[in-house]
């Protein structure tokens, strides 16, 4: 078994290109059938800064090819996954 503190270590890459993600912010977990769902990352290039929100990336788990011992290697990521947009009621 692996701690999430043991996953926030680990750099996500793309394999298709190699681009690197960043690392793990939070986990996105079944509470009904304690799995995880989907890896969390804040995008790496866009930090937030003192007023801005930085994009969460949203990897659904079965995108994940490998957790290796120090990176973590996922396929097909394009744009961010970002959640769902709030329901608008009219």
């Amino acid at each position: 078994m692996i701690k999430l503190s043991e996953l926030q270590t680990k750099e996500i890459i793309v394999i298709d290109d190699g681009s690197r993600l960043g690392h793990i912010s939070d986990l996105e977990i079944d509470k009904d059938k304690g799995k995880i769902l989907a890896i969390i990352v804040i995008e790496k290039e866009k930090k937030g800064g003192m007023f801005g929100k930085p994009d969460e990336l949203i990897i659904h788990w079965d995108q994940i090819v490998r957790v290796g011992s120090d990176v973590i290697l996922v396929k097909e990521v394009q744009e961010p996954k970002l959640y769902a947009e709030p329901f608008v009621n009219e």
